[in-house]
């Protein structure tokens, strides 16, 4: 059974459900993504292996690619830095970041109408109680991308929220610009990942301020944070082949888990299995093996 590998360094600030942050100094932290995989906002017991070096190298590769939209806190892959000194293992999944003053909101836009969206659908016609169209079938791509915030909880789960609630918390014109500017990063990103055989059907981002400008933070368009479906096997009206935890998630529901801790702890089966998704993932949208 694979454990969950912590992190040895000193200094820990913050531990959230995956990624633990580190103070340097200087305005700088060190984010280190660990192999802890959550669902349902619920941390599993066990791992997946090489997960946190996925997410912290593709989140790199995804922050090169969109700096020309929105600017993002990384600085640089912890590899890359003389002043970082940390075990290999460690280093390989890490970054250092600039801090930022964090916008408590979770950024989900959605392409296609998979997941909660078309459980809510199914049931009313609505997705996150915005009237849609008659007549979807489960994956089919939205004729615009959809912006649904929800909050972003400290423990439990988030709750959706509406655009009215949003603009109570950061303000009207801070909320239109979270909105526009997922859309852009997402849309972008949609085409890039299309080239390359992978539908991005919807992804979260996060946001905070740093120097008084909106800036990307966190992860960006990773397998933990998106839905990731195979393009040769896309087609409406059924699950899709996915390269995300959608597997894990399939697994955690055969098992009558009612979405509450205590999670139960993932066979090998499904950690090796969920592990492979991943690093093609990370293959297929970099061009590279993980390194």
């Amino acid at each position: 059974m694979t454990t969950i590998m912590e992190s040895p360094l000193p200094d820990l600030i913050y531990r959230g459900k995956v990624r633990d942050t580190h103070e340097m100094g200087d305005g700088l932290l060190l984010m280190v993504a660990t192999d802890r995989i959550s669902a349902f906002d619920v941390v599993m017991p066990n791992g997946i292996p090489d997960k946190g070096a996925v997410l912290c190298q593709l989140s790199s590769f995804w922050f090169a690619q969109t700096a020309g939209i929105v600017p993002n806190h990384l600085v640089a892959l912890a590899v890359d830095r003389e002043d970082v000194s940390a075990p290999p293992e460690i280093a390989r999944r890490s970054m250092v970041v600039r801090r930022a003053e964090r916008i408590d909101v979770e950024c989900v836009i959605r392409g296609y109408i998979t997941g909660s969206a078309w459980a809510e659908y199914k049931k009313s016609g609505t997705v996150q109680d915005l009237p849609m169209q008659a007549g979807l079938q489960e994956g089919d791509r939205f004729s615009e991308p959809l912006f649904t915030p929800t909050t972003k909880a400290e423990v439990g789960h988030d709750e959706n929220m509406s655009k009215q609630e949003v603009e109570d918390m950061v303000g009207v014109e801070t909320a239109k610009l979270l909105e526009e500017t997922t859309a852009k990063v997402y849309m972008a990103a949609h085409e890039i990942a299309l080239e390359k055989g992978i539908i991005i059907a919807d992804t979260k981002m996060e946001f905070g301020f740093i120097d008084g400008e909106l800036t990307l933070i966190d992860e960006l368009l990773t397998p933990d944070s998106s839905r990731f479906w195979d393009a040769s096997g896309y087609a409406p009206g059924k699950s899709q082949p996915n390269f995300d935890k959608q597997f894990v998630r399939d697994w955690l529901n055969s098992q009558g888990w009612d979405h509450e801790p205590p999670a139960p702890a993932l066979p090998d089966d499904v950690v090796s299995k969920t592990r492979e998704r991943y690093l093609e993932a990370h293959t297929r949208l970099t061009g590279k093996s993980l390194s």
